[in-house]
């Protein structure tokens, strides 16, 4: 398969073959670690399935998911088979790896309406069709079948408690306090791998550098069912660093501490696409290399262009535009750079259709023929850009108030007609707007 694939092509070079999957994970920076051996299966060029597993606890994922979705992308480029494993049943468990508190445990009619929706967001990713086309499982399928007798017998058996005690997940949450549940994850993980390897030939599980020892208990388990001898793995396991941002904030939240969603309902096209064109410099290029296809010479000259002309943010907008188009489409993201430029320029803003978007994606409030006729101040306030009427006051005294891109010049002024009869554009200085729409 090359760069032009179905759901991943979006005009970008050829992907090495499987051979060169961790050589195109390293330059990336998306190689944490792998297990011995796995270099050397790839190099014989015989097609690899390799699998990650996503926790159905809402019904969308979030940009924290993107690196595994893009490790699986990565593998299916180079030519190997991606298994998507949603954990309908782990999800009613929860996972301790990177956690402080225990999760709360879903019920099975509301996990399989969360599969649902993020099995429709993978599609945006990954190819379902062809030689290597994609597959998505549900571990509830086969772990729902165990009894405690069967699943103490058939997999607890191959773990000692040492074992299991030693590893980071379970160390970090020893203190806090650790239910026997969550103790019980790393065997369902295990049991997850042991499943896929004896059923569909998977021999490779991927995921974050925090389920590394989850991804090795898998191993031991298929080891040791299997016969084969200490440090004969039979199976692979590789993780990708845990993603962080150089400018303080966490990955994944918006400044207000949000999180940013695929789904538009969650966060809109146009607030998915200003959460990237917002990076910050030092986190750009990751991101470039994480988060989009394009080769390593675009993204050199892209991190080129950004250190001489840094003010143009042309690294940002590509990140920006090719992942909003991905997970929202070309239209979606072709409008996400209007609203944007149009929100940030200093030309007056005409286009009705426009300031739907704008009213849609930015702070807006409704106002009312009442307002209009109580003049420039009572529409300043009823904008929400003010605490109180002597702000709003000091604010059109001092020149810092306009409408429609029309200087507020005293506070009894007229307000300006609305555009279009129903939308109001309030700017306070240059970096505060509102737009207003005409109450129904």
């Amino acid at each position: 398969m090359t760069g032009a694939d179905a759901k991943g092509g979006r005009g970008f070079a050829s992907a090495p073959g499987q051979a060169g999957l961790l050589d195109e994970l390293r330059w990336r920076g998306m190689l944490h670690q792998h297990s011995g051996g796995l270099a050397e299966r790839l190099a014989t060029g015989v097609q690899i399935k390799g699998y990650n597993g996503f926790d159905p606890t809402g019904p969308s994922l979030h940009i924290g998911h993107l690196v595994p979705i893009f490790g699986l992308l990565h593998l299916q480029r180079a030519g190997g088979v991606p298994i998507v494993v949603v954990g309908g049943g782990t999800a009613m468990i929860g996972d301790p790896s990177g956690r402080s508190a225990e999760r709360l445990l879903l019920s099975r009619p509301v996990v399989e309406e969360n599969v649902v929706g993020i099995q429709a967001q993978l599609t945006k990713f990954l190819d379902f069709d062809g030689s290597n086309g994609a597959e998505v499982v549900d571990n509830y399928e086969w772990l729902s079948s165990y009894s405690l007798l069967r699943f103490l017998r058939d997999i607890g058996k191959h773990l000692t408690v040492p074992y299991m005690l030693a590893k980071d997940s379970v160390q970090i949450r020893l203190d806090a306090g650790l239910s026997f549940t969550e103790f019980s994850y790393m065997l369902l993980q295990a049991a997850d791998f042991l499943h896929l390897y004896r059923n569909g030939g998977v021999e490779l599980q991927m995921g974050g550098a925090d389920q590394w020892g989850n991804m090795t208990a898998g191993l031991e388990v298929i080891r040791k069912e299997f016969g084969a001898g200490d440090g004969q793995d039979l199976g692979f396991a590789l993780s990708y660093p845990l993603l962080t941002n150089e400018s303080g904030t966490k990955f994944g939240k918006t400044a207000a501490g949000t999180s940013v969603w695929l789904d538009p309902a969650k966060t809109s096209p146009y607030a998915f696409y200003q959460y990237w064109l917002d990076a910050d410099d030092r986190d750009v290029g990751k991101y470039l290399r994480t988060f989009t296809l394009f080769d390593r010479a675009k993204i050199e000259g892209l991190e080129a262009d950004m250190a001489a002309h840094p003010e143009r943010r042309d690294a940002q907008k590509a990140v920006a535009y090719d992942l909003t188009a991905r997970v929202h489409g070309d239209g979606e993201a072709s409008r996400a750079v209007r609203v944007s430029g149009a929100a940030f320029s200093t030309e007056p803003i005409r286009d009705p259709e426009l300031l739907a978007g704008l009213f849609e994606a930015l702070e807006h409030f409704e106002f009312t023929s009442e307002d209009l006729a109580g003049g420039a101040l009572r529409l300043a306030v009823a904008s929400g850009l003010f605490a109180s009427n002597g702000e709003a006051r000091r604010t059109i005294v001092q020149g810092g108030l306009s409408i429609n891109d029309e200087r507020v010049g005293a506070p009894e002024d007229a307000v300006p007609a609305p555009i279009d009869g129903r939308y109001l554009v309030v700017r306070m200085g240059k970096k505060r707007l509102r737009i207003g729409r005409l109450r129904a």
